[in-house]
């Protein structure tokens, strides 16, 4: 039997994917086999022997300590492209409403309860300190053309904008779906050069903090309106603001709110609501069932952050399956035979082969964790 923690609630269309005469899944679970986790923070939680692998049900996975986990054998997986519509459509929602000031002109309007028949004569007094900008035939820079960032490119310019986009690690598929007009640049500095708005979609990183700041924000045209819907830390809070009050950024549209970004005038804070919708949350479900399942039965990795891929067959016999450090690859290839499969990434190895080799290879220095499947 299989054990899955839950760490938050989980849709039931993604824990329904478990065979329950295999799998015991619940939030009570101890030495679990496996488990599921959305935003509960992970860092201080001490991972028990057994367990073998992480599902985020998500894309980020600041919550959990990939790096240790990668240290002890354990498999993180993120669940990209799941909520990526979700997330597009409220950075569309930011968009607009970073352009026409909605968000004070709805805090305004509520001002005027109770003035009775003369709130339509104020109403057109007032309303002209809320006007804005229509999109239409501006240029939006999308700093990462990933699952959310391309699809949010996609749909601002069905809605008559100019694309400009900045990706270093784009994927040949993405890139081939670009539209003739969408521009790809190499420098991140042409981003903040050439965009009326510009949306961030990548994660938090020593290299990325701190994307956005007085340096990159010096570069922008005046009255640059930015959007943050990936993680807070990628956006220099303090410069930002001094962008607001110099003029340089017109409007500032973050999911991520903090103590120093709240009220503040040109800052609409939204209580991270990215991925808060019912088709999301059970899209992430099943896909990081879908994984966990994968890799406990069969031993393939998918959408692994700290491990490298490998897709597999059904298991026919015995498969031993062995996470181990990339410099013990010749010797752990050797314990199981010429049909082993490596996979490397970075200081770590997975190698697979359809034998029963357990006792071998828990022997070689460097091998992290091992186990066969029947």
């Amino acid at each position: 039997m299989y054990n899955i923690l839950t760490l938050n609630k989980i849709a039931a269309c993604g824990t329904d994917k478990f065979d329950k005469n295999l799998y015991a899944y619940g939030e009570d679970i101890a030495n679990p086999t496996a488990i599921m986790v959305r935003s509960a923070s992970m860092h201080e939680m001490e991972l028990s022997p057994e367990t073998i692998a992480i599902a985020r049900a998500g894309a980020g996975t600041n919550n959990i300590p990939v790096d240790a986990c990668a240290e002890k054998g354990v498999v993180v997986f993120n669940t990209p492209g799941a909520n990526a519509n979700a997330v597009k459509e409220l950075v569309i929602c930011g968009m607009f409403m970073a352009s026409r000031r909605v968000t004070a002109a709805l805090d305004w309007c509520k001002t005027l309860k109770g003035e009775g028949d003369a709130v339509g004569k104020l109403v057109e007094k007032g309303k002209s300190q809320f006007a804005g900008p229509e999109i239409m035939g501006k240029t939006l820079g999308v700093i990462g053309m990933g699952a959310i960032g391309f699809k949010v490119a996609q749909a601002a310019e069905a809605l008559g904008m100019k694309i400009v986009g900045y990706d270093p690690y784009i994927s040949e598929g993405i890139k081939s779906a670009m539209s003739a007009d969408m521009v790809l640049v190499d420098d991140i500095n042409e981003i903040f050069k050439r965009s009326d708005y510009i949306t961030i979609h990548v994660p938090l990183t020593d290299s990325t903090k701190n994307t956005v700041n007085k340096d990159t924000l010096a570069l922008c045209k005046d009255g640059v309106r930015i959007l943050n819907f990936a993680r807070g830390g990628l956006v220099n809070n303090d410069d930002l603001k001094a962008g607001l009050e110099s003029g340089k950024v017109a409007a500032y549209v973050t999911d991520f709110p903090s103590d120093d970004v709240i009220g503040v005038d040109g800052i609409i804070a939204i209580p991270h609501l990215g991925a808060s919708t019912p088709e999301s949350e059970d899209n992430c479900a099943i896909m990081a069932a879908d994984e966990l399942i994968a890799y406990i039965e069969k031993g393939e990795i998918v959408n692994s952050v700290n491990m490298p891929a490998m897709k597999l067959e059904a298991v026919n016999g015995a498969r031993t399956c062995v996470i181990h450090k990339a410099d013990a690859a010749d010797a752990v290839k050797a314990a199981l035979g010429n049909d082993a499969k490596t996979a490397v990434r970075g200081a770590y190895a997975y190698t697979v082969a359809d034998t029963d080799a357990l006792a071998a290879v828990e022997a070689i220095d460097g091998v992290i964790k091992a186990r066969v499947i029947r």
